[in-house]
């Protein structure tokens, strides 16, 4: 009997699959590519790093939904995004738009790579200067502490 349920539950697995894939059914074939191209480019609020396609959170499945109503009504790709930028922000983008705001976004990588260049040769440079030579006073008083330490673990 178990083994029958987990069969029946794996044969019904693509039927779910087809419900889903045929919950936003455009008649014109552009149409859809718009909408699987607009649902990839656009990042689910709730799941930093996953698209609307690919995002199984509760918020993506209602901006799928308000994708493809905003499509019905005509609007296109821009206005769309632009709707979403409205309501939440640049984060919605997977490229936001290079503005002065958003400055340290496109330009950090640059300033930390940068960053690392700077660092890395002032480490090298520190190790390139050779040790200063000790004075007398400080050679005799080296071997005063050598032969004080030889005579100690005798």
């Amino acid at each position: 009997m178990k083994h029958c349920l987990w069969l029946l539950c794996l044969i019904a697995l693509p039927s779910w699959a087809i419900i889903d894939g045929h919950k936003y059914p455009f008649e014109d074939p552009e149409d859809t590519a718009r909408f699987e191209q607009l649902a990839e480019d656009l990042r689910c609020p709730k799941c930093q790093n996953q698209n609307l396609a690919d995002s199984n959170a509760p918020v993506a499945a209602d901006l799928r939904d308000k994708v493809y109503e905003l499509m019905q009504e005509g609007k296109s790709d821009d206005e769309v995004v632009t709707y979403l930028v409205d309501r939440y922000g640049d984060f919605v983008r997977y490229k936001p738009p290079f503005r002065l705001d958003t400055l340290l976004l496109w330009g950090g990588p640059a300033l930390l790579l940068l960053f690392g260049i700077l660092l890395l040769a002032l480490l090298r440079r520190q190790q390139a200067q050779p040790v200063a030579e000790l004075s007398a006073e400080e050679k005799a008083r080296l071997e005063a502490l050598k032969s004080s330490l030889d005579e100690e673990s005798k």
